[in-house]
């Protein structure tokens, strides 16, 4: 269970993230804390599993690069070896386990089309998968994703 205090922590870090040259000194000012106490305390969030990553999201589709979604039919037996090929990818952003004949979905990011197309061969050929859905999105809907926490 969360202290209203992180709590607290967390709203500022996913809605008021300042572009600074020291963002936790700038929230840690607004929180009444110093620096160290808010650096130990997001350190703490972490390793509790509360925050997993902190970071920024490129808009790629603005500077140029190409993705796509993909679904894989893949046996209930070798969704561990498959998850960390397709992890084991740095143009891959994200995976997830799904219920349904296709269960492994992740998005394949990369600067040209044909790198993306040798990406996405390669995931395959190394994981053995034979069924794939290729799922390029036709229009970009962006949603502010912030949590009441």
């Amino acid at each position: 269970m969360l202290t209203l205090s992180e709590r607290r922590i967390l709203r500022e870090l996913q809605e008021r993230f300042p572009l600074v040259s020291r963002p936790y000194s700038a929230i840690a000012g607004r929180l009444g804390l110093t620096e160290k106490e808010l650096i130990v305390r997001v350190r703490d969030l972490k390793r509790k599993g509360f925050i997993r990553y902190i970071g920024i999201v490129f808009s790629l589709n603005r500077i140029g690069f190409r993705s796509t979604l993909i679904a894989m039919r893949v046996p209930k037996s070798r969704i561990g070896k498959v998850a960390r090929i397709i992890n084991a990818s740095p143009h891959v952003t994200h995976n997830y386990l799904r219920e349904g004949p296709f269960n492994i979905w992740f998005t394949v990011s990369s600067p040209s089309r044909a790198r993306l197309a040798r990406e996405i061969r390669n995931i395959a050929e190394r994981s053995g998968v034979k069924e794939m859905l290729n799922l390029p999105a036709e229009q970009v809907f962006k949603i502010g994703a912030v949590f009441k926490i």
